[in-house]
Protein backbone atom coordinates (compact mmCIF):
# COMPACT_ATOMS: atom_id res chain seq x y z
CA UNK A 1 0.00 0.00 0.00
CA UNK A 2 1.29 3.45 -0.96
CA UNK A 3 0.34 6.49 1.14
CA UNK A 4 1.35 10.07 0.37
CA UNK A 5 0.71 12.69 3.07
CA UNK A 6 0.46 16.36 2.13
CA UNK A 7 0.34 19.16 4.72
CA UNK A 8 -2.45 21.52 3.59
CA UNK A 9 -2.24 23.89 6.57
CA UNK A 10 -1.32 23.82 10.28
CA UNK A 11 -3.89 21.11 11.02
CA UNK A 12 -5.26 19.79 7.72
CA UNK A 13 -3.63 16.77 6.08
CA UNK A 14 -4.40 15.20 2.71
CA UNK A 15 -3.62 11.49 2.41
CA UNK A 16 -3.55 9.82 -1.00
CA UNK A 17 -3.87 6.02 -0.90
CA UNK A 18 -3.06 3.42 -3.52
CA UNK A 19 -4.10 -0.15 -2.67
CA UNK A 20 -2.31 -2.80 -4.79
CA UNK A 21 -4.12 -5.38 -6.90
CA UNK A 22 -3.27 -8.28 -4.55
CA UNK A 23 -5.00 -6.67 -1.57
CA UNK A 24 -8.02 -5.66 -3.63
CA UNK A 25 -8.31 -9.18 -5.06
CA UNK A 26 -8.10 -10.70 -1.59
CA UNK A 27 -10.82 -8.39 -0.28
CA UNK A 28 -13.03 -8.97 -3.33
CA UNK A 29 -12.71 -12.76 -3.02
CA UNK A 30 -13.89 -12.47 0.57
CA UNK A 31 -16.83 -10.29 -0.51
CA UNK A 32 -17.85 -12.70 -3.28
CA UNK A 33 -17.73 -15.60 -0.80
CA UNK A 34 -20.19 -13.75 1.45
CA UNK A 35 -22.44 -12.78 -1.46
CA UNK A 36 -22.39 -16.36 -2.77
CA UNK A 37 -23.72 -17.76 0.51
CA UNK A 38 -27.00 -15.88 0.15
CA UNK A 39 -27.32 -14.97 -3.54
CA UNK A 40 -30.45 -16.31 -5.26
CA UNK A 41 -29.71 -17.13 -8.89
CA UNK A 42 -32.09 -19.22 -10.96
CA UNK A 43 -30.74 -22.72 -11.59
CA UNK A 44 -28.26 -22.67 -8.70
CA UNK A 45 -28.48 -23.45 -5.03
CA UNK A 46 -27.24 -20.78 -2.57
CA UNK A 47 -23.50 -21.23 -2.08
CA UNK A 48 -23.10 -23.06 -5.39
CA UNK A 49 -23.27 -20.14 -7.84
CA UNK A 50 -20.10 -19.93 -9.99
CA UNK A 51 -18.00 -16.79 -9.57
CA UNK A 52 -18.44 -15.60 -13.18
CA UNK A 53 -22.25 -15.85 -12.81
CA UNK A 54 -22.11 -13.88 -9.55
CA UNK A 55 -19.93 -11.28 -11.26
CA UNK A 56 -22.65 -10.79 -13.89
CA UNK A 57 -25.54 -10.52 -11.43
CA UNK A 58 -23.84 -8.97 -8.42
CA UNK A 59 -20.71 -7.32 -9.82
CA UNK A 60 -21.55 -3.76 -8.81
CA UNK A 61 -22.54 -4.85 -5.29
CA UNK A 62 -19.25 -6.75 -4.94
CA UNK A 63 -17.29 -3.71 -6.12
CA UNK A 64 -19.09 -1.37 -3.69
CA UNK A 65 -18.68 -3.77 -0.75
CA UNK A 66 -15.00 -4.28 -1.54
CA UNK A 67 -14.41 -0.52 -1.47
CA UNK A 68 -16.33 -0.24 1.84
CA UNK A 69 -14.23 -3.06 3.28
CA UNK A 70 -10.82 -1.74 2.21
CA UNK A 71 -11.06 2.02 2.86
CA UNK A 72 -11.49 1.96 6.69
CA UNK A 73 -8.73 -0.65 7.09
CA UNK A 74 -6.32 1.21 4.80
CA UNK A 75 -7.10 4.57 6.45
CA UNK A 76 -6.38 3.27 9.97
CA UNK A 77 -3.16 1.60 8.79
CA UNK A 78 -2.14 4.87 7.09
CA UNK A 79 -2.67 7.16 10.09
CA UNK A 80 -0.90 4.63 12.33
CA UNK A 81 2.06 4.39 9.96
CA UNK A 82 2.41 8.18 9.67
CA UNK A 83 1.68 8.78 13.38
CA UNK A 84 -1.26 11.10 12.71
CA UNK A 85 -3.82 11.85 15.44
CA UNK A 86 -7.12 12.79 13.73
CA UNK A 87 -9.61 14.84 15.70
CA UNK A 88 -12.60 13.88 13.57
CA UNK A 89 -13.71 11.50 10.84
CA UNK A 90 -11.98 12.05 7.49
CA UNK A 91 -13.57 13.26 4.28
CA UNK A 92 -13.13 10.52 1.68
CA UNK A 93 -13.00 11.63 -1.97
CA UNK A 94 -11.61 10.59 -5.39
CA UNK A 95 -12.46 6.91 -4.88
CA UNK A 96 -11.49 4.93 -7.97
CA UNK A 97 -11.23 1.17 -8.53
CA UNK A 98 -9.59 0.62 -11.90
CA UNK A 99 -7.63 -2.33 -13.29
CA UNK A 100 -7.78 -3.98 -9.88
CA UNK A 101 -6.09 -1.04 -8.09
CA UNK A 102 -8.03 1.09 -5.60
CA UNK A 103 -7.11 4.74 -5.04
CA UNK A 104 -8.75 7.31 -2.77
CA UNK A 105 -8.02 10.53 -0.89
CA UNK A 106 -8.67 11.12 2.82
CA UNK A 107 -8.69 14.72 4.10
CA UNK A 108 -8.55 15.16 7.86
CA UNK A 109 -7.73 17.57 10.66
CA UNK A 110 -5.18 16.40 13.22
CA UNK A 111 -5.59 17.11 16.92
CA UNK A 112 -4.05 20.54 17.66
CA UNK A 113 -1.33 21.10 20.21
CA UNK A 114 -2.86 22.89 23.19
CA UNK A 115 -0.54 25.00 25.33
CA UNK A 116 -2.21 25.96 28.61
CA UNK A 117 -0.61 27.67 31.58
CA UNK A 118 -1.81 29.05 34.92
CA UNK A 119 -5.00 27.00 35.04
CA UNK A 120 -4.65 26.38 38.77
CA UNK A 121 -5.43 29.19 41.19
CA UNK A 122 -7.63 31.16 38.80
CA UNK A 123 -9.12 34.13 40.64
CA UNK A 124 -12.90 33.94 40.86
CA UNK A 125 -15.37 36.16 42.67
CA UNK A 126 -18.69 34.81 43.83
CA UNK A 127 -21.44 37.38 44.17
CA UNK A 128 -23.70 37.38 47.20
CA UNK A 129 -26.92 35.35 47.18
CA UNK A 130 -28.71 37.77 49.50
CA UNK A 131 -32.14 38.85 48.25
CA UNK A 132 -33.22 42.34 49.26
CA UNK A 133 -36.72 43.55 50.09
CA UNK A 134 -36.49 45.77 47.01
CA UNK A 135 -35.91 42.74 44.76
CA UNK A 136 -38.90 40.96 46.29
CA UNK A 137 -41.08 44.03 45.69
CA UNK A 138 -39.90 44.26 42.06
CA UNK A 139 -40.89 40.62 41.53
CA UNK A 140 -44.28 41.25 43.12
CA UNK A 141 -44.78 44.08 40.61
CA UNK A 142 -44.66 41.50 37.81
CA UNK A 143 -47.41 39.54 39.52
CA UNK A 144 -49.35 42.75 40.09
CA UNK A 145 -49.51 43.41 36.35
CA UNK A 146 -51.22 40.06 35.82
CA UNK A 147 -51.73 38.21 32.54
CA UNK A 148 -54.65 40.28 31.29
CA UNK A 149 -52.96 43.68 31.57
CA UNK A 150 -55.19 44.42 34.55
CA UNK A 151 -53.98 45.40 38.00
CA UNK A 152 -53.97 42.51 40.49
CA UNK A 153 -54.17 43.15 44.21
CA UNK A 154 -51.29 41.44 45.98
CA UNK A 155 -52.83 40.38 49.29
CA UNK A 156 -53.69 37.25 51.28
CA UNK A 157 -56.36 36.26 48.75
CA UNK A 158 -53.84 36.47 45.93
CA UNK A 159 -51.40 34.34 47.98
CA UNK A 160 -54.12 31.72 48.60
CA UNK A 161 -54.72 31.57 44.84
CA UNK A 162 -51.02 30.76 44.47
CA UNK A 163 -51.30 27.95 47.03
CA UNK A 164 -50.04 29.78 50.15
CA UNK A 165 -51.98 30.51 53.37
CA UNK A 166 -50.95 34.17 53.52
CA UNK A 167 -49.04 36.91 51.71
CA UNK A 168 -46.17 36.63 54.21
CA UNK A 169 -45.82 32.89 53.52
CA UNK A 170 -45.86 33.63 49.79
CA UNK A 171 -43.09 36.25 50.21
CA UNK A 172 -40.96 33.76 52.20
CA UNK A 173 -41.29 31.20 49.37
CA UNK A 174 -40.62 33.88 46.77
CA UNK A 175 -37.44 34.95 48.59
CA UNK A 176 -36.28 31.32 48.70
CA UNK A 177 -36.85 30.95 44.95
CA UNK A 178 -35.00 34.19 44.20
CA UNK A 179 -32.07 33.02 46.32
CA UNK A 180 -32.02 29.72 44.41
CA UNK A 181 -32.05 31.56 41.07
CA UNK A 182 -29.26 33.87 42.24
CA UNK A 183 -27.20 30.92 43.42
CA UNK A 184 -27.56 29.21 40.04
CA UNK A 185 -26.72 32.40 38.14
CA UNK A 186 -23.71 33.03 40.40
CA UNK A 187 -22.43 29.52 39.70
CA UNK A 188 -22.73 30.16 35.95
CA UNK A 189 -20.97 33.50 36.39
CA UNK A 190 -18.05 31.81 38.21
CA UNK A 191 -17.71 29.21 35.47
CA UNK A 192 -17.72 31.99 32.85
CA UNK A 193 -14.97 33.81 34.77
CA UNK A 194 -12.87 30.62 34.74
CA UNK A 195 -13.51 29.95 31.06
CA UNK A 196 -12.48 33.48 30.08
CA UNK A 197 -9.18 33.06 31.98
CA UNK A 198 -8.56 29.66 30.38
CA UNK A 199 -9.09 31.12 26.89
CA UNK A 200 -6.66 33.96 27.71
CA UNK A 201 -4.03 31.54 29.03
CA UNK A 202 -4.25 28.96 26.22
CA UNK A 203 -2.73 28.81 22.75
CA UNK A 204 -4.19 26.52 20.08
CA UNK A 205 -5.52 26.43 16.55
CA UNK A 206 -9.18 25.42 16.45
CA UNK A 207 -9.88 22.62 13.89
CA UNK A 208 -12.44 24.01 11.47
CA UNK A 209 -13.76 20.55 10.55
CA UNK A 210 -14.89 20.12 14.15
CA UNK A 211 -16.47 23.59 14.18
CA UNK A 212 -18.23 22.82 10.90
CA UNK A 213 -19.68 19.54 12.21
CA UNK A 214 -20.85 21.06 15.50
CA UNK A 215 -22.29 24.05 13.67
CA UNK A 216 -24.24 21.74 11.34
CA UNK A 217 -25.86 19.94 14.30
CA UNK A 218 -26.63 23.17 16.20
CA UNK A 219 -28.12 24.81 13.11
CA UNK A 220 -30.26 21.76 12.32
CA UNK A 221 -31.57 21.62 15.90
CA UNK A 222 -32.43 25.33 15.84
CA UNK A 223 -34.25 25.06 12.48
CA UNK A 224 -36.22 22.01 13.67
CA UNK A 225 -37.39 23.95 16.73
CA UNK A 226 -38.46 26.89 14.56
CA UNK A 227 -40.32 24.55 12.19
CA UNK A 228 -42.13 22.90 15.11
CA UNK A 229 -43.21 26.41 16.17
CA UNK A 230 -44.87 26.92 12.78
CA UNK A 231 -42.21 28.72 10.72
CA UNK A 232 -42.66 28.16 6.97
CA UNK A 233 -39.95 26.66 4.73
CA UNK A 234 -39.33 29.97 2.92
CA UNK A 235 -38.83 31.75 6.25
CA UNK A 236 -36.56 28.94 7.48
CA UNK A 237 -34.26 29.33 4.45
CA UNK A 238 -33.92 33.04 5.12
CA UNK A 239 -33.42 32.42 8.85
CA UNK A 240 -30.75 29.72 8.30
CA UNK A 241 -28.12 32.17 7.03
CA UNK A 242 -28.78 34.59 9.90
CA UNK A 243 -28.59 31.77 12.46
CA UNK A 244 -25.36 30.44 10.98
CA UNK A 245 -23.67 33.84 11.39
CA UNK A 246 -24.88 34.03 15.00
CA UNK A 247 -23.92 30.46 15.90
CA UNK A 248 -20.50 30.20 14.23
CA UNK A 249 -18.51 32.26 16.80
CA UNK A 250 -20.42 30.58 19.65
CA UNK A 251 -19.62 27.10 18.36
CA UNK A 252 -15.97 27.98 17.68
CA UNK A 253 -15.63 29.22 21.27
CA UNK A 254 -17.26 26.03 22.61
CA UNK A 255 -14.85 23.84 20.60
CA UNK A 256 -11.89 25.92 21.83
CA UNK A 257 -12.99 25.57 25.47
CA UNK A 258 -13.62 21.83 25.10
CA UNK A 259 -10.12 21.24 23.71
CA UNK A 260 -8.59 23.27 26.56
CA UNK A 261 -10.54 21.31 29.18
CA UNK A 262 -9.61 18.05 27.45
CA UNK A 263 -5.92 19.00 27.64
CA UNK A 264 -6.21 19.83 31.36
CA UNK A 265 -7.89 16.44 31.86
CA UNK A 266 -4.90 14.80 30.16
CA UNK A 267 -2.38 16.75 32.24
CA UNK A 268 -4.20 16.03 35.52
CA UNK A 269 -5.14 12.45 34.54
CA UNK A 270 -8.85 13.18 34.98
CA UNK A 271 -11.01 10.43 33.49
CA UNK A 272 -14.71 9.63 33.19
CA UNK A 273 -15.77 6.23 34.52
CA UNK A 274 -19.53 6.67 34.44
CA UNK A 275 -21.57 7.27 31.28
CA UNK A 276 -23.58 9.89 33.18
CA UNK A 277 -20.41 11.87 33.93
CA UNK A 278 -19.11 14.66 31.71
CA UNK A 279 -15.38 15.18 31.18
CA UNK A 280 -15.70 19.00 30.91
CA UNK A 281 -17.87 18.95 34.04
CA UNK A 282 -15.25 16.99 36.00
CA UNK A 283 -12.48 19.33 34.86
CA UNK A 284 -14.52 22.41 35.87
CA UNK A 285 -15.13 20.77 39.27
CA UNK A 286 -11.35 20.24 39.63
CA UNK A 287 -10.60 23.85 38.62
CA UNK A 288 -13.15 25.21 41.11
CA UNK A 289 -11.37 23.33 43.92
CA UNK A 290 -8.05 24.77 42.76
CA UNK A 291 -9.37 28.31 42.23
CA UNK A 292 -8.42 31.35 44.28
CA UNK A 293 -11.71 32.58 45.72
CA UNK A 294 -12.07 36.35 46.14
CA UNK A 295 -14.40 38.11 48.53
CA UNK A 296 -17.36 39.74 46.75
CA UNK A 297 -17.04 43.49 46.33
Amino acid sequence: MKVEVKKVDALKREMKFEIPREKVTEAMDSVYNEIGKHAKVKGFRPGKVPRHILATSHGQLAKDETIKKIIPQAYHEGIHEHKLNPIDLPEITEVNLKDGVLTFTATLDIRPEVKISDYKGIKVERKKNDVTEEEIQKTLEFFKKGRTDQEVTIDDNFAKGMGFPSLEEFKVALKRQLEFDKDRNNRMDIENQMVEELIKNAKLIVPQSLVKRQLYHRLNDALKRLKSQGMKDEELKAKAEELQKQLEPVVEREVRVYLILEEIARLEKITVNDQNESLPGKVIEFLLKEASWQEPK
